[in-house]
């Protein structure tokens, strides 16, 4: 066959990662329909949204609504770019296994340790947040608390099975889903009755546009309001990370995704227009959350508290679908032979327990970042710029993969049912998109350690995978992708494996 549509990578490995044999037992295919939508909206809802978007407002204005607009009508290409070649193949597991599969067993390798450290990095930029509000709920609580309690119960919710998780995920998302909709609610009526608040601003749509313009701070402060909005969409790959545990992902991945549009405009679009509406945006304060300020504002004191708890919950929301999807990427890492075997195997429940514990180590660093800084906004701003910078290259590879992919199997782009719209030229606009959002990341101080951190983390990973690929189990693995590239035709061949 000229053409795979199977490989090592993609195939049911045996306990370890040994190709070629199947294992048991199998990761279950527990999610359904409610719990991938659910799944979908917690991803697209992040706590950027909730705790960052008052830096934004105060760094972009008004036209912050843009800037949250294009994000999201960029990273619409690249969830339709992962569906079609998840669609593609059943047996893919991930991106990550794709990547490895079309690109060579590097990039399989690369994508799946930098999506783990982007949701290591993020779930420590969860356990600030946490502990931020659980200061602000109860004054006095040591730090040190909240930040050893959540990974506890994050291990709780994951360990008995993926339903669980599911279901604990889709009462997360039920929550952060309410919140938002309450909120629009009520800014509606403030609006309506031209509510003035203590300062004697009125709300009114035109404190959109009074202020110095929707551009007040100029094309530079549109650029810098890019930084921490990229990091309220850090998660919305992660219906990807569930395909192989998703039923009947014909159906339901398509539907997740193609929602993504009205998401992005009703929780995004419309939350933001309604706070700036009812608070004038230069009274933001950057330092806290708006959605928090508004309910003030409105004398619902008891709601504000409400929202306490709403972002506190969405946060543990976002750290629970990390624990979640770096313990099945870690699981697939090691049935390729690129983690040790020891987190390759399941628990009777089809868990994988040891990847699980493995990855929730990590989020105790949040205890240190804590104590570390000076404030729990500036080690979230520091945190999340890293992460942010980790999330775009995960996304980078895909498109990287479905830009080969159409060139290497056309025949089974041809042949989708969900094919990407603009397919020929989106990926490369979408990759220019990134550049762009490499050059914003540089103009602040606080972001720009990212572009620090990362070079580091990939010359570290480059050593790893040096060492790693000498093993039989990846020369086995380079030589057939090697074997299968070279029955291809000369022209179609789009890279070389390093």
């Amino acid at each position: 066959m000229s053409e795979r549509t199977t490989s090592i990578s993609a195939q049911p490995s045996t306990e370890h990662g040994e190709p070629g044999q199947g294992r048991e037992p199998h990761l279950a295919r527990g999610l359904g329909n409610r719990h991938i939508q659910l799944l979908a909206i917690g991803g697209a809802i992040g706590t950027g949204l909730f705790m960052g978007s008052g830096k934004t407002i105060s760094l972009a204005g008004p036209s912050v609504i843009f800037v949250y607009m294009i994000i999201g009508f960029m990273l619409f290409f690249v969830m339709r770019a992962m569906g079609e070649i998840l669609l593609s193949n059943l047996n893919y597991k991930s991106f990550s296994d794709f990547a490895g599969d079309i690109l060579g067993p590097w990039a399989g390798f690369f994508t799946g340790w930098s999506y783990w450290f982007f949701w290591v990095v993020t779930g420590v930029a969860d356990i600030v947040a946490i502990a931020g509000y659980v200061d602000k709920l109860a004054p006095g609580t040591p730090l040190w608390i909240p930040a050893l309690i959540t990974p506890v119960v994050l291990i709780l919710l994951n360990l008995p099975t993926v339903k669980a998780f599911g279901e604990a995920e889709f009462w997360f998302a039920i929550i952060k889903v309410v919140a938002i909709l309450a909120l629009i609610a009520t800014g509606v009526v403030m609006i309506a009755t031209n509510f003035t608040s203590p300062s004697g601003a009125v709300a009114n749509l035109a404190n959109m546009w009074n202020d110095g313009g929707m551009f007040p701070h100029g094309l530079f402060g549109f650029i810098l309001g890019f930084q921490i909005a990229i990091f309220a969409f850090a998660g919305i790959e992660l219906v990807g990370t569930a395909a192989a545990e998703t039923k009947d992902p014909e159906k339901n991945l398509p539907r997740a995704i193609n929602s993504i549009p009205i998401r992005v405009l009703l929780f995004y679009v419309g939350a933001l227009v309604v706070i700036m509406a009812v608070n004038p945006w230069r009274s933001i304060d950057p330092a806290s959350s708006p959605f928090i300020g508004m309910f003030t504002l409105a004398g619902l004191g008891i709601a504000a508290v409400v929202i306490n708890l709403v972002v506190l919950t969405s946060a543990a929301s976002s750290a629970n679908s990390g624990i979640y999807s770096t313990s099945r990427m870690v699981y697939g890492l090691a049935q390729d032979g690129n983690a040790p075997k020891a987190f390759g195997r399941l628990s009777v429940r089809k868990v994988p327990q040891n990847a699980l514990l493995f990855s929730c180590i990590f989020l105790l660093a949040g205890l240190v970042l804590l104590y570390a800084g000076d404030s729990v906004i500036g080690a979230f701003t520091i945190v999340t710029s890293v992460a942010s910078v980790l999330t775009m290259f995960v996304w980078s590879m895909i498109l990287i993969s479905y830009i080969v992919f159409r060139r290497r199997r056309p025949e089974l782009h041809e042949a989708s049912a969900f094919k990407m719209p603009g397919s020929a030229f989106m990926p490369y606009v979408v990759l220019g998109f990134f550049v762009f959002m490499l050059v914003a990341l540089a103009q602040a101080e606080d972001t720009r350690l990212a572009l620090v951190v990362a070079p580091v983390w990939f010359l570290l990973l480059g050593a790893a995978w040096y060492f790693n690929r000498q093993t039989p189990l990846q020369q086995a693995r380079i030589e057939e992708w090697k074997a299968a590239d070279n029955t291809r035709p000369a022209a179609t061949v789009g890279s070389a494996n390093p």
